[in-house]
């Protein structure tokens, strides 16, 4: 069973999101996460695995249609990207700012791997997980 880091996922889909005209650099994106997991008390582990992490995370987010590259019309570079619909339903579902966001990440926890394609757009479709009741 796959396990996700939500927290760095969710930093690195905003990032994309608010990246219009940058570069998407994904290990800068993990150091200021340590970052703020230190201000809030939590150990950020090892800073080098979670710089390698977010690298892997860029690929698959990439490789299994959550994020593409970010057209020159509106803002593309070239290394930068846009959210898919599918990486919008990604972020709407885990984002720490929406009230309730630990059930969804709960069952996508609960999934063999919640980033394969066919699984995640079967979990999301479920009208439960963005209502919090089974």
């Amino acid at each position: 069973m796959s396990t996700y880091d939500w927290d760095l996922i969710e930093r690195l889909l905003h990032e994309v999101h608010n990246g219009a005209g940058h570069s998407f650099t994904p290990r800068p994106y993990a150091e200021q996460h340590a970052a703020a997991l230190a201000a809030k008390g939590q150990p950020p582990g090892d800073l080098d695995h979670l710089k390698t992490r977010a690298c892997e995370y860029e690929k698959r987010l990439l490789e299994r249609g959550f994020i593409e590259s970010r057209p020159e019309e509106v803002g593309g570079n070239g290394e930068n990207f846009v959210l898919t619909e599918r990486g919008s339903r990604l972020l709407s579902l885990i984002d720490s700012s929406i009230p309730g966001f630990e059930y969804p990440r709960q069952v996508l926890d609960q999934q063999e791997d919640a980033l394969d394609e066919n699984t995640f757009d079967w979990v999301s479709a479920e009208a439960r997980i963005a209502g919090g009741a089974i």
